[in-house]
């Protein structure tokens, strides 16, 4: 099984990765190790897009199933057909942004100096829906949905953990029954 989980910063895909990774014995891969330079503060210095594109595919290349956590929309055509499965998740802003609020807090984020670059993050996370910014927004997610090869399962709302897992369990098994 090849799986994509992607949404918006503050949906949830680390923490459903994560899960599905321990409950499927599959490894779980973040977009953000390929697309960024480990800086301080984190996330300022992007890779190239065809070093991060090239490290990512080959990494893969070395597992039989994988799951893959964030964005490769605009990474290339070759994202298009790499998945069996891609789960969207969105949930509402208000619970994206505290939840990020209270991320970038247990990060030291919010004072020192990456205090400027959080409210810059926690900015353009807040448009997501609306996509007034460069990078990722809902329309641009839902323009990649329409470009997948794959079957994409829809998670909306405000879904508990527990309840997204087992929805991502079923359309495994259905497809697997195919």
């Amino acid at each position: 099984m090849k799986l994509h989980v992607f949404g918006a910063s503050g949906s949830g895909v680390t923490t459903l990765g994560h899960r599905l990774s321990l409950l499927l014995n599959t490894p779980y891969f973040d977009t953000d190790s390929y697309h960024w330079v480990p800086t301080y503060p984190p996330f300022t210095i992007k890779r190239p897009a065809h070093q991060r594109h090239a490290w990512l595919v080959s990494d893969l290349a070395r597992q039989n199933s994988w799951i893959l956590g964030g964005t490769v929309y605009n990474w290339g055509d070759y994202w298009r057909s790499a998945f069996d499965l891609a789960v969207y998740l969105w949930i509402p802003k208000a619970i994206r942004l505290e939840r990020l609020h209270q991320r970038e807090q247990s990060r030291g984020g919010l004072v020192g100096m990456a205090a400027e670059q959080s409210k810059l993050f926690l900015d353009w996370a807040a448009q997501y829906d609306a996509g007034d910014l460069p990078g990722r927004s809902r329309a641009r997610h839902d323009a990649w949905i329409d470009q997948l090869n794959c079957p994409v399962l829809r998670l909306e709302g405000d879904i508990r953990l527990d309840e997204r897992v087992e929805l991502v369990q079923n359309r495994i098994s259905n497809l697997d029954a195919h």
